[in-house]
């Protein structure tokens, strides 16, 4: 099953025009001005684009990582600077996996309570793999009660916040880079913006992601 872009009364040169603008990271306001077509016109087409990226990251989700996998969470909006746990009540919660020198997998989630944040982990990857994470110490501990428990060979290490490379850093930076460009994402819409970040880390260079959405959405 393919998702495609559909029902859009925006002429094929526009629709081509609009994606490449989405590609180098335009706002839709001002790729509307640029072609000067109604903002929410361009608006609603780079809607569509996240959600058909959404999908096929979905799809890509049943993708089990395995080697050397890093565990991290991070915490966007919000108007409370800082810290984990209470601190980051008005923010929006998100757990990151990273296959070094490969993909990264995000999910948005309430808490990052083991009951929460281990069904993430156990689908994503696979026995045998060397997990680095540099999270609290009760974390380390559940994760091995429970690998122990469904009798996974996991190993895991931390070292006190060194062990974690600068590739999920690197992420978690350009994502917040370019939500920041938007000036509030609306919580229910956050999941969508999130995916785009996810793949603009994915999918290499500017040509690559653009050949990638040309094919997704057929334009």
């Amino acid at each position: 099953m393919k998702m495609k872009l559909t029902n859009c009364k925006l002429n094929k040169k526009t629709q081509l025009k609009l994606l490449e603008f989405f590609v180098l990271g335009v706002t839709a306001r001002a790729a509307a001005d640029l072609l000067k077509i109604h903002h929410n016109s361009a608006a609603l087409f780079f809607t569509k684009i996240r959600k058909i990226i959404s999908y096929h990251l979905e799809v890509e989700a049943f993708e089990i990582f395995d080697g050397e996998i890093e565990l991290d969470e991070s915490y966007f909006g919000g108007t409370r600077k800082g810290k984990r746990g209470r601190g980051a009540a008005d923010k929006v919660i998100v757990f990151g996996l990273l296959k070094r020198n490969g993909k990264v997998y995000t999910v948005v989630v309430p808490d990052t309570k083991s009951g929460t944040l281990m069904p993430v982990i156990s689908k994503k990857i696979t026995p045998d793999s060397i997990v680095y994470t540099d999270q609290w110490v009760a974390t380390m501990l559940w994760m091995l009660q429970v690998f122990a428990t469904i009798e996974l060979t996991i190993q895991l290490i931390s070292q006190m916040g060194k062990i974690i490379s600068m590739e999920l850093r690197i992420f978690w930076n350009q994502a917040k880079r370019i939500l920041r460009k938007y000036n509030g994402i609306p919580k229910e819409s956050f999941p969508l913006f999130l995916k785009e970040c996810e793949f603009r880390f994915n999918y290499g260079s500017p040509s690559q992601q653009l050949k990638t959405l040309r094919v997704w959405t057929g334009i």
